[in-house]
């Protein structure tokens, strides 16, 4: 099997104001067989962030053949129109979602459905396989849609969480604290991540290692601030 590589190129937080938020979501490349794939896309906030890091790395956005959305919300998917080359792909029942939407969430893009049009869309459900050691999985809850991605990497199994698990407090409670699907799915799905983690990348958390049986963090994140 090729070897699979993932690296965090946008880092997350999950910073708030004391009305909205300042919070970024991880956004995660992941190099194996069949080219790049990138989990989510961020929000117009990192959208230069987003074509820097890619850049770092000698890409351009038409360079990624494959974005998986972890699901629909602004913060993860807004910048998808800078990927016109690539196969989207999300869950058929986070676009179904979209479409009507619970009235408690604000945070699903008007339009996005129009725009994921205008790509090739590749809507998926259960489970499946993107390329060897890389693969896909429900995990509703925070939206009734959501996936998340696992990957065999260097002998451990690291779980692209999304918004499924948004911080380290979610997996102390093992409970959403947006739960605009389920709050049942939203326990069983952090339930699963973290019993089949090695590694989690949070949506809005530094990434998160096992250590005896508990998960712990080895780096802060940090956020720059200019006054202009």
């Amino acid at each position: 099997m090729e070897d699979v590589r993932y690296e965090v190129i946008v880092k997350g937080n999950n910073l708030a104001v004391g009305v909205g938020f300042l919070g970024l979501a991880n956004i995660t490349l992941i190099h194996c067989k069949g080219g790049p794939v990138l989990f989510d896309t961020g929000h117009h906030s990192n959208r230069p962030a987003v074509i820097e890091g890619l850049a770092r790395r000698g890409l351009a956005p038409d360079d990624i053949p494959r974005v998986f959305l972890s699901h629909l919300h602004f913060d993860h998917c807004i910048n998808i129109d800078l990927f016109h080359e690539a196969t989207v792909m999300v869950g058929q029942e986070e676009l179904d979602y979209a479409a009507d939407p619970n009235p408690e969430d604000d945070f699903i893009p008007w339009l996005i459905r129009e725009q994921l049009s205008r790509h090739h869309l590749e809507p998926v459900q259960g489970e499946g396989e993107i390329a060897p050691g890389v693969s896909y999985f429900p995990a509703p809850g925070h939206t009734p849609g959501c996936y998340a991605l696992s990957i065999e990497a260097d002998g451990e199994t690291v779980v692209l969480a999304g918004d499924a698990v948004k911080h380290y407090r979610e997996m102390i409670l093992c409970e959403s604290d947006m739960p605009f699907g389920s709050r049942k799915e939203s326990a069983n799905s952090i339930k699963r991540i973290m019993s089949t983690a090695d590694r989690i990348v949070p949506g809005h958390f530094p990434e998160l290692v096992k250590n005896n049986d508990r998960f712990v963090w080895e780096e802060g994140s940090d956020l720059k601030l200019l006054v202009r």
